[in-house]
């Protein structure tokens, strides 16, 4: 399973839709769960850092590391194949702490680029299908 845990407002009817596009393809282990928290929640939620170490904690932050959709995919299935629950986490506006971006067992970038919220959220939703269809042997991804 995948637990995306956002900071911001909920809901956006377009996001939400693209997402569901997305996530309706999805089969264990990458079926996702979503957890939305105000950004001050989520900054306390996270300064108490819940995860016990079962999780492999992905932080999405523009000062993370870019890695390609193939990469990812073998990052996450090494996860999977190790029993952990991959966790992703997507900040708020002002992104994560320096803190939280070192506890994570990764700090993913998905470019130089700062992006909204909702398109945060479309892009992991995304890149999620596309790492279980490269696993898979699907063709969705074709390099």
């Amino acid at each position: 399973m995948i637990k995306i845990i956002a900071g911001g407002k909920k809901n956006t009817s377009w996001a939400m839709e693209a997402c569901a596009e997305y996530e309706k393809r999805l089969k264990k282990p990458f079926d996702i769960t979503w957890s939305f928290m105000p950004e001050e929640r989520l900054e306390k939620y996270l300064a108490e850092w819940p995860f016990m170490g079962r999780e492999y904690v992905i932080c999405c932050d523009e000062r993370g590391e870019n890695i390609s959709s193939p990469e990812l995919a073998e990052r996450m299935e090494k996860a999977f194949s190790s029993g952990r629950e991959i966790v992703i986490l997507i900040g708020g506006a002002y992104g994560f702490t320096p803190e939280v971006r070192e506890r994570a067992d990764f700090v993913w970038s998905f470019s130089k680029l700062v992006f909204p919220h909702m398109i945060a959220r479309l892009v992991v939703t995304e890149q999620v299908y596309r790492a279980s269809q490269i696993i898979s042997g699907g063709p969705y991804h074709h390099a």
